[in-house]
């Protein structure tokens, strides 16, 4: 199954939703958990580690955004999900690379900021999508997709790689 070409409407609302993850991994611990204090030390490797791990999340977030537009024929957001089940790009590795990709910015912000308010945040955080993911997300897949989605699923894990999976 190819791509096919995005619609400008859907690209915007692909836009539009993308508020969510900023609100998360951006706003939140700029405003809040000291992300806006940090200074980055040239010589200090841990940072350094922290924007790559940044620029990646990053990356990593458009291009499944990218995905669920191109391939699904939707967006990130529950009112406005894909119309497809998308299994392409990162989702052939597992089945939630964006909360991983917003998971990946957040643990770079925290060896940025190493501030213990940052580390609950994000612990909190990941524990949340994990109920919505357990309690919403993966029944209402299973309802709109049936057996192709619990095919996917037996294939590919929630959040660990195939050959990290027991």
């Amino acid at each position: 199954m190819t791509p096919r070409s995005v619609s400008p409407w859907l690209v915007a609302r692909s836009i539009a939703w993308t508020l969510l993850p900023f609100i998360v991994a951006g706003y939140v611990p700029w405003t809040f958990l000291g992300l806006s204090d940090v200074r980055i030390d040239a010589g200090d490797p841990v940072r350094w580690l922290g924007l790559v791990l940044m620029a990646a999340g990053a990356t990593l977030l458009l291009t499944c955004i990218w995905e669920f537009a191109a391939s699904g024929r939707g967006t990130l957001g529950p009112p406005d999900p894909p119309k497809e089940l998308v299994v392409r790009g990162l989702y052939r590795y597992v089945r939630n690379p964006m909360y991983l990709s917003v998971a990946t910015l957040l643990i770079g912000e925290e060896l940025l900021v190493r501030r213990m308010p940052l580390f609950v945040y994000f612990v909190i955080w990941f524990s949340l999508v994990n109920v919505f993911v357990l309690a919403y997300e993966e029944p209402a897949l299973r309802s709109r997709f049936g057996a192709s989605y619990d095919e996917y699923a037996k294939s590919v894990g929630r959040w660990l790689p195939r050959p990290f999976r027991q």
